[in-house]
């Protein structure tokens, strides 16, 4: 087994074809269906259905393990780099959006100011999204709500975040300066659906008060419910940094008492040692975050 023949299956795995996976690694088809046909030999299996381009139940584990042993080099490589200079290498960064709206400018300006040689390739998703990610070797850490639902990665705490109820600056609860739990009862709203994590954090208060909520729509995403909430579609409950600041003047972000704060934090894989510009880029987001001065309203420092 040789690296080009595992090189040879991701590329498949990320592009869906044989000859777009020469594309990408740079050398012809007949030599990636050389290196599948070598690595299917070795292992005794057929990796790849030749009809549809698609990996095969085998396939999927070999490539979930082959991209965990390409990233291992690359670590290698930018570890050995760092002992001799500056440091240097690419990091994927997954990031919930809300969160990523005020973070990456932070962490963008610093990374820059101390690690300029450190790329940074920042993707957006769902916590689910980006624990299967980071899972699978496509991110190297990732910024999270937790807690998660596997055990293939673990989290560090970053900071809590109040939820709010955000209501338009002419609706009779503006003025308020916060509210009960019991006073959500009271009216519709954009709520995600069950078996989110936002809607869990928001259940874990309302069931055991016996609050029953109304919801107008249920939408799975914290943007989609946020973008409706500020086209008039309804009151919404959201992480306080959805309320983006040149919607301040227009929305009001109400405290409601009991409902709890959403846990954020740092998410990487258990197995494998990060690499020195992964180590990098945590310390920054854990230097951006112990500034108070940097922290948006609703933010709080674990």
């Amino acid at each position: 087994m040789e690296l080009k023949h595992l090189q040879a299956l991701l590329g498949i795995a990320d592009t869906g074809s044989f000859s777009a996976a020469a594309t990408t690694i740079g050398t012809v088809q007949s030599n990636v269906s050389a290196h599948i046909a070598r690595l299917e030999r070795e292992l005794d299996v057929q990796l790849v259905d030749r009809a549809s381009g698609r990996l095969t139940e085998e396939g999927e584990v070999v490539v979930g393990r082959a991209r965990r042993i390409m990233n291992e080099l690359s670590d290698m490589v930018a570890d050995v780099t760092a002992l001799r200079q500056e440091v240097v290498g690419t990091v994927r960064l997954g990031m919930i959006g809300t969160t990523g709206r005020w973070l990456v400018p932070q962490l963008f300006d610093l990374l820059r100011d101390r690690h300029p040689h450190i790329h940074l390739n920042v993707a957006e998703g769902s916590s689910a999204q980006l624990e299967l990610q980071l899972g699978s070797g496509r991110l190297d850490l990732a910024v999270v709500t937790f807690p998660l639902s596997g055990d293939e990665v673990m989290v560090v705490e970053l900071f809590d975040e109040d939820l709010v109820l955000v209501v338009p600056r002419d609706h009779p609860l503006a003025e308020e300066a916060s509210i009960p739990l019991a006073r959500l009862a009271d009216m519709e709203l954009l709520l995600p659906p069950p078996g989110t994590a936002l809607r869990a954090e928001i259940d874990s208060a309302v069931v055991p008060a016996r609050v029953a909520l109304r919801p107008i729509m249920e939408l799975d995403g914290v943007r989609t419910i946020a973008s409706l909430a500020f086209d008039g579609y309804g009151p919404a409950i959201l992480p306080a940094t959805a309320v983006p600041g040149h919607l301040r003047e227009r929305f009001v972000a109400l405290p409601v008492e009991g409902l709890p704060r959403r846990r954020v934090g740092i998410a990487q894989r258990r197995r494998g040692l990060p690499s020195a510009p992964v180590r990098a880029v945590v310390d920054i987001l854990e230097l951006v975050v112990a500034d108070p001065l940097s922290m948006p309203e609703g933010i709080h420092p674990t």
